[in-house]
């Protein structure tokens, strides 16, 4: 986690996760077909049909990967959200939080499902005033989604889930 996302969570961490049971209906709909393996990639079970063949124009297969599970976690999870007079919406740290509990405990459980299939994911969770958003991808040597610094934005609050050994995804990041 970034500093961020532990100021906005406490100390209680992965305490603080969402169980399956209580997350929003919207991310329990998306676990419900799992995960499936295309070719050397990994997608929601319900996705796997229509994201078009990897890596398309993302580059890599990390970037494909996170491109096709990218999924905002404000559409799915009930939280209150403003907006500007311009009409840029605007979510307050409070339920900025929510978005990180249900995040969290979504992450998890999607790692949990890769490592039922014998493979390293990373999720990434982040939230801001202005959205809340969840990707993952295998651990794959040399790709990531990420950089090494979390706290380089500091207005975002940031969680990472890493799963499993490098063994089952080839050396990470």
């Amino acid at each position: 986690m970034n500093e961020v996302a532990v100021r906005a969570l406490g100390h209680a961490g992965l305490r603080d996760a969402e169980p399956p049971a209580k997350l929003a209906p919207g991310l329990r709909e998306i676990l419900a077909d799992g995960l499936a393996c295309r070719r050397d990639v990994l997608v929601f079970g319900a996705y796997s049909g229509w994201a078009g063949e990897p890596p398309g124009s993302q580059g890599d297969l990390t970037g494909w990967e996170c491109f096709v599970s990218s999924l905002h976690l404000d559409d799915l999870v009930p939280v209150e959200i403003g907006s500007l007079d311009d009409g840029e919406p605007v979510i307050d740290e409070e339920n900025q939080v929510v978005l990180l509990r249900h995040g969290l405990g979504f992450a998890l459980e999607v790692a949990r499902l890769a490592g039922e299939m014998s493979m390293a994911v990373r999720c990434i969770v982040a939230t801001n005033s202005t959205n809340g958003t969840f990707r993952f991808h295998r651990a794959r040597a040399g790709e990531s989604w990420l950089g090494a610094d979390l706290d380089v934005n500091s207005r975002e609050k940031l969680i990472v889930v890493d799963s499993g050994p490098a063994s089952l995804g080839g050396t990470p990041w």
